[in-house]
């Protein structure tokens, strides 16, 4: 039997990747004590970060994957432990899962990673990135080549699913920003004709993206431009700029920052596109889109944004008319705007 082609649709397979940060994220919960007060009363994230003595914005992190797991839940912004959790997560349960828990995180690397993550809110110094490397601009070939393949690989199928977004009719020129591979901008020029597309990455990503360009037949109208999108100008006389799994990767001020740069270079009615997992407006889930937070959390300076944080970035530098719609390509969502006439 062949192997079959990739659809739009790869749900299945995110599911199984990210079941890994599951376990440990409820071991660690269960040594720093969040069931125990949880159970107790009711409090804000401020308030349970106080008690257990951790960082605030990774514990929110935190919640959100056990609001996913049905462990947790939050109204008016305080959290509470549920019937769940109560029964066999809490230390003074008869129910309590603890010795077996407890004796199964020993064999995973995460939990000591999320438990350290969780204290200091930075990211886990054992965990493999190439962020500063490519913050930097000097990320060396080999690792670029590595990272562009792990990029390429989990973005076959939401590529093709935001290629076929109605926004791409009136695109004639395209900046994909941070492309890596290239593959979003591909898929965009395979399913629209009149469309180029410029991949901007920093030059060692760049090499890596025109291989995956020059194996294609929109060669001709996809290209890469090297550019750290940090300290350089961008290039202008774009209509149109798409991040996808940028902002993700960054603080708020660094999310501000790259807007108010996308603001600069496009031009009058000019539209941003930031292609993402959009967690839920009261943190609380999705599951897939929590967990994937939490790998950002480990790994990176950011997290996954609610819609109404990515809209509070693009307004406050200028866009206008802010809007989500998912793209049916696996749990993703496009987040467009546009900067006025």
């Amino acid at each position: 039997m062949t192997a079959l082609p990739p659809t739009s649709d790869d749900r299945a397979i995110w599911d199984i990747w990210l079941k890994l940060y599951h376990f440990p994220c409820v071991t660690v919960a269960m040594e720093v004590g969040t069931f125990a007060a949880l159970s107790a009363e009711a409090m804000t994230t401020e308030q349970l970060a106080a008690k257990l003595d951790v960082n605030a914005r990774a514990l929110a992190i935190h919640l959100g994957v056990l609001a996913g797991l049905q462990l947790v839940e939050r109204r008016d912004d305080h959290w509470r432990a549920t019937a769940i959790a109560r029964t066999w997560l809490h230390p003074d349960g008869a129910g309590f899962f603890g010795p077996l828990f407890a004796g199964y995180s020993q064999t995973q690397p995460l939990h000591e990673q999320m438990k350290a993550t969780l204290k200091t809110g930075d990211r886990a110094a054992d965990h493999v990135s190439s962020l500063d490397e490519w913050e930097r601009g000097d990320l060396p070939q080999e690792m670029a080549d590595s990272i562009t393949a792990f990029m390429n690989s989990h973005s076959i199928a939401a590529s093709k699913a935001n290629a076929m977004q109605p926004v791409y009719a009136g695109v004639g020129s395209l900046l994909d920003v941070g492309g890596g591979s290239g593959i979003f901008a591909i898929e965009a020029a395979r399913a629209h004709p009149r469309l180029r597309a410029t991949v901007m990455e920093i030059q060692t990503v760049a090499n890596a993206a025109q291989g995956y360009i020059d194996a294609t037949d929109v060669a001709d109208r996809v290209s890469t431009q090297a550019v750290d999108m940090f300290r350089q100008d961008w290039p202008t006389g774009h209509d149109a700029h798409f991040f996808s799994n940028i902002f993700h990767d960054w603080s708020d001020s660094t999310c501000r920052l790259l807007a108010g740069k996308s603001f600069a270079a496009l031009p009058l009615g000019g539209m941003i596109m930031l292609h993402e997992m959009l967690m839920d407006d009261d943190g609380c889930g999705p599951l897939v889109t929590a967990s994937f937070s939490m790998l950002m959390l480990l790994g990176t300076k950011g997290r996954q944004y609610t819609f109404g944080e990515l809209r509070g970035f693009l307004e406050s530098v200028g866009f206008v008319d802010v809007a989500a719609a998912r793209t049916g390509g696996g749990y993703y969502s496009l987040v467009t705007a546009r900067k006025p006439n």
